[in-house]
């Protein structure tokens, strides 16, 4: 079974910085796009960036100059460099990625969500 796992959440002052880190396993490959989504109480969940298999990334206009995605495919790890963070980043955030799972070979691609991890800015 895919796994998704995301850690390096927290609390942060408004300008500081956290880098979150989802590491993927149970995979045949390196996993298709991976992207990182956000929820904040009360609001929907919304895609924050994404990044390609080789290396294309796309990210919303409310992060763009702030945040970094990368990625590491020899680790199957994505990144988000989170920089200049104000409290409107505050939300839960997601890894999901779109992957082979291994011994699953047959069934192709599927998504996968990871857990979840907290990020907390405070003014």
């Amino acid at each position: 079974q895919v796994q998704l796992v995301e850690s390096g959440g927290g609390l942060v002052q408004a300008g500081g910085s956290l880098r979150l880190t989802c590491a993927a396993s149970g995979t045949i490959r390196s996993p298709g796009t991976m992207s990182w989504y956000r929820q904040a109480p009360g609001k929907e969940r919304e895609l924050v960036a994404r990044v390609s298999s080789g290396g294309s990334t796309y990210y919303a206009d409310s992060v763009k100059g702030r945040f970094t995605i990368s990625r590491d495919n020899a680790k199957n790890t994505a990144y988000l460099q989170m920089n200049s963070m104000k409290p409107e980043d505050t939300a839960v955030y997601y890894c999901y990625a779109v992957a082979v799972a291994a011994g699953l070979a047959a069934m192709g691609p599927k998504p996968y969500w990871g857990q979840g991890t907290q990020v907390t800015v405070s003014s």
